[in-house]
C-alpha cells in the first residue's frame, strides 16, 4: 500500500518548469559552464528544501483549533468551562434557596430555584439531544449548565437543612465515582459492550417508569405521609428499597459515564468537527448531575 501523504493532488501532477534539467537531457545547458550552473541550481534547491523540511519538523503539532478537529484536551477544557458555569448558578440556587427557607420555611419560593433549574434544563436537554446531530449550539449548552447548576444549589442547600453535612458527604462520594470511573477506562481495564449497553438500556427504562410512577404516588396521596421519598422508603429485610435501588442507579451511571468517554473516543478517532467537543462535555454533566442526585438521596435515605 503506498503513503497516503502522497495521495494529495500535490504530488500527483509535477509542473515541468520545476524538474531539473541535466546534461544531455532537452533543454540542458551545454558544456562545462551549464553543468556548473545546473550544479549550483540543485544545490540551491536541496538547501531550500532541506531549511522547509526542517522548520516543519521544529515547528509545534497542530493543535484542534488548527486541525479544526475535536480532540480530548479541547473536550476536557470545554467540559470544565461548563462545570464553571454550573458551580457559579449553583451558588446563586444555594442562596437563592436558603434565604427562602429562612424567611419562610416551608414556602414555595424556596423551592423555585430547584423547580426552575429540573424543568428549564429538562426542555434545553431534550432540544440540545434532538437538534445535536444537525447543529451543535453552545448557547443551548450553556444556558443548560446555568439552569442544572440553579437546580444543583437548590436541591443541595434543601437536602443540607433537612441533613446538616450531607452536601460535602455526597460531592465527595460523586467525586470518588467518577474518578475511579475515568481511571478504569483510561487503563482499559473496563470498557463498553454491546451487550452490557442492551442491559443498561434495559435498566434505564425500567428505572424510569418506577421513578414516574414513584411521583404520581407521591403526589396524589396514595403512598402514606411518613413516608418521604416514597416507595424507596419501604423496607425489604429491614432494608430500605431505596438503598438498594440507589446503589444499582450508582453502578448505572458509571457505566453512563463509561459510554460518555467512549462517545468522546470514538469522536476524536473519527475526527469529528471541533465544536463537538461542546456535545461531549454535555453528556458528561447530565451524567454528574445524575450521580450527585442520585447519591445525595440514597445518604438521606440512610440517614432517614
Amino acid at each position: 500500500m503506498s503513503n497516503f501523504a502522497f495521495n494529495n493532488p500535490a504530488f500527483q501532477k509535477q509542473d515541468p518548469r520545476n524538474v531539473a534539467t541535466y546534461p544531455g537531457a532537452p533543454g540542458a545547458q551545454p558544456g562545462a559552464q551549464g553543468a556548473q550552473a545546473a550544479s549550483l541550481q540543485h544545490g540551491a534547491m536541496d538547501a531550500a528544501a532541506n531549511a522547509k523540511l526542517e522548520g516543519m519538523y521544529a515547528a509545534p503539532p497542530a493543535g484542534s483549533i488548527e486541525t479544526d478537529r475535536m480532540s480530548v484536551e479541547d473536550t476536557v477544557w470545554k467540559t470544565a468551562g461548563l462545570f464553571g458555569i454550573l458551580l457559579v448558578t449553583a451558588v446563586i440556587g444555594w442562596v437563592w434557596t436558603l434565604g427562602g427557607v429562612q424567611a419562610n420555611p416551608g414556602a414555595a419560593a424556596s423551592m423555585a430555584p430547584m423547580l426552575i433549574g429540573a424543568l428549564g434544563g429538562f426542555v434545553l436537554a431534550m432540544v440540545i439531544t434532538f437538534t445535536s446531530r444537525k447543529k451543535v449550539r453552545p448557547a443551548l449548552i450553556f444556558g443548560y449548565a446555568a439552569l442544572e447548576g440553579l437546580f444543583v444549589g437548590g436541591i443541595s442547600a434543601f437536602f443540607e437543612t433537612l441533613y446538616p453535612g450531607i452536601v460535602m458527604q455526597a460531592t465527595l462520594a460523586t467525586v470518588a465515582v467518577v474518578g475511579v470511573t475515568l481511571a478504569l477506562f483510561a487503563s482499559g481495564k473496563i470498557r463498553a459492550s454491546k451487550k452490557m449497553t442492551k442491559i443498561f438500556m434495559i435498566a434505564m427504562i425500567g428505572y424510569l417508569v418506577f421513578s414516574v410512577l414513584n411521583l404520581i404516588l407521591m403526589w396524589t396521596n396514595v403512598l402514606p405521609a411518613d413516608q418521604a421519598f416514597g416507595m424507596r422508603s419501604m423496607t425489604i429485610a429491614g432494608i430500605p428499597l431505596g438503598l438498594i435501588i440507589g446503589v444499582l442507579v450508582v453502578f448505572m451511571a458509571a457505566y453512563s459515564l463509561v459510554l460518555d468517554f467512549d462517545q468522546i473516543q470514538q469522536g476524536v478517532r473519527n475526527g469529528a468537527p471541533r465544536k463537538y467537543g461542546w456535545v461531549g462535555g454535555f453528556g458528561i454533566m447530565v451524567t454528574v448531575v445524575w450521580l450527585y442526585v442520585e447519591i445525595l438521596r440514597i445518604i438521606a435515605i440512610a440517614r432517614n
